[in-house]
């Protein structure tokens, strides 16, 4: 067991794969979004003492492996990210509030796996995600 995990009491190996939308799973995170939310993503990271081990910022989607600490739960730690980022990212960009109107800029769910053994498989396809993206945009209608 990695004993660099620890807190005071435990040590822990808690690891996620997460996955958080935009509203409407619009394409807002491109250009001069992309950078400046993941730095503020990183900084909360920080701030909560979460070790990001994997993480992309595609175009309508962001893929995080995540390790947290127990004294989190999954839920809350996903609501401080969502909420904390949505208002910097209103703030540093104004003209997000004509897209997301009443302040609602991630949408209302997501998604989280525990990630164990497949840890090396998880990180590929989040490292992977700019081919999966463009295999999806060659607009193929069949197989």
């Amino acid at each position: 067991m990695n004993t660099k995990n620890n807190l005071a009491h435990v040590v822990y190996e808690c690891k996620y794969h997460i996955v958080i939308l935009p509203k409407y799973r619009y394409k807002v995170f491109t250009g001069d979004v992309k950078m400046p939310l993941r730095e503020e993503i990183r900084k909360l990271c920080m701030w909560l003492k979460i070790e990001i081990i994997e993480g992309k910022v595609c175009k309508d989607h962001i893929h995080l492996c995540l390790s947290i600490p127990p004294k989190y739960s999954i839920s809350e730690v996903i609501g401080i990210i969502k909420v904390k980022s949505a208002i910097r990212m209103f703030n540093k960009f104004p003209n997000l509030k004509r897209t997301y109107w009443g302040c609602n800029f991630w949408s209302r769910g997501y998604f989280v796996s525990t990630v164990g053994i497949n840890e090396d498989v998880i990180i590929k396809y989040i490292r992977d995600q700019d081919n999966f993206d463009a295999r999806e945009s060659q607009g193929r209608l069949f197989k």
